[in-house]
């Protein structure tokens, strides 16, 4: 791995593909025995969530759906503090066990408003399974049951995370410089 320049800024090498692939498999093995027999509705935060979702799908064999909502919380390097729903789901998730499959938790604030919006549909239950966990800037309580790593506060591209929209492609994960 080698460093990347994306838009005007220079990122160097953080988690390589393979660690993501050997965590997401591990976090695949725990959630094929936690959910056994419950077939249940993953939920898929686009747009960064989509290469980890895609990853951690194909590693597990319980019977299972997926669905997707688009959620925006940054702009440019920074956390907006806010975030709007701006596709949402189309099936009911009344009465279903649900994952919600998230790429980053920094402040923790776009994913508990996404958790209080979904348990008012009245679920029967809600896991989380996060790529990324940033300790460190956690600002209010938020439940994450399966999480791949934690990593401090720093700004990261890569796989599926993006920087004003670019670097998604990225199969490693970069920090900034």
């Amino acid at each position: 791995m080698k460093s990347v320049r994306v838009k005007d800024k220079t990122f160097k090498p953080y988690l390589s593909e393979s660690e993501i692939l050997t965590k997401t498999a591990e976090l695949a093995e725990r959630i094929n025995r936690d959910f056994e027999g419950k077939n249940p509705l993953f939920i898929c935060v686009l747009n960064g969530a989509f290469m980890f979702a895609a990853d951690l799908m194909k590693r597990v064999t319980i019977d299972c759906e997926i669905s997707f909502i688009r959620l925006k919380s940054y702009e440019g390097t920074s956390s907006t503090g806010n975030h709007k729903q701006i596709m949402g789901l189309t099936e009911s998730i009344e009465g279903r066990t649900i994952v919600v499959i998230e790429d980053i938790v920094d402040t923790g604030r776009t994913l508990s408003h996404l958790l209080e919006d979904l348990e008012k549909m009245a679920p029967e239950s809600v896991s989380t399974a996060v790529l990324l966990f940033k300790p460190d800037a956690v600002e209010c309580e938020v439940k994450l049951d399966y999480v791949a790593f934690e990593i401090p506060n720093d700004f990261i591209v890569g796989y599926g995370l993006d920087f004003d929209g670019n670097g998604r492609n990225l199969n490693d994960i970069y920090v900034i410089c």
